[in-house]
């Protein structure tokens, strides 16, 4: 949001001194987060016109909070999408997830209710159905186009496209679920419990733990 910064992109080898046959035809950017640029290049007598289209996110640095009551405080780049701050909520909000592109976010309450900001789109709760126990936290499917909850328990509820991978709602825990993290591909997700337990779904490696 600040300086240009020059990105690789294909350059076709154009001979012909004719600008018309290499040239930028539009760039769009959509909600201050991601641009899309489009163009054509001719390289001469007998070759097939070639269409090029590429996208960029633009990445501002910085971070979100937010607190029980919904309301949300922006710092460095972030941007600011709305807030639950001014609504009446049955229980506090536990938790956050981003979408991919930074251009929107979840928020999660402890019954399971979720709130969508910006480009979030909303695939569903857990608001108004009985849970075993509270949820604590909420991450996003990896295309953005859903999530999934956790709770205390390890229970995990997805919505959206975002996969189920297995959950530690059936087994007698040492100390409730916390928080919970997916892999870079969306391929799994780590949990982790109060006392530092870790458990790991999917295509999640699990690399130790502060339990005990």
């Amino acid at each position: 949001g600040i300086t240009w910064t020059l990105e690789a992109s294909p350059n076709p080898n154009v001979t012909s001194p004719n600008t018309d046959q290499a040239e930028l035809n539009g760039v769009s950017c959509v909600g201050g987060h991601l641009c899309v640029a489009s163009g054509d290049a001719y390289p001469g007598s007998g070759t097939d016109n070639t269409t090029l289209v590429e996208s960029a996110p633009i990445v501002r640095p910085g971070y979100r909070l937010v607190a029980s009551d919904g309301g949300i405080f922006t710092f460095g780049g972030a941007s600011f999408n709305g807030s639950a701050g001014g609504l009446t909520l049955n229980k506090p909000i536990v938790g956050m997830a981003a979408t991919p592109d930074g251009g929107g976010y979840w928020l999660v309450a402890s019954d399971g209710g979720v709130f969508a900001f910006g480009d979030a789109g909303f695939y569903g709760s857990m608001g108004g159905r009985p849970l075993n126990r509270p949820v604590t936290g909420i991450t996003p499917a990896q295309d953005g186009a859903g999530y999934r909850l956790v709770a205390s328990d390890g229970g995990i509820f997805s919505f959206g496209g975002a996969a189920f991978y297995g959950s530690t709602g059936a087994l007698s825990l040492v100390a409730p679920v916390r928080g919970m993290a997916p892999t870079p591909d969306g391929g799994g997700y780590w949990m982790v419990a109060a006392d530092g337990g870790i458990f790991a779904f999917g295509d999640a490696g699990f690399y130790g733990s502060g339990a005990g």
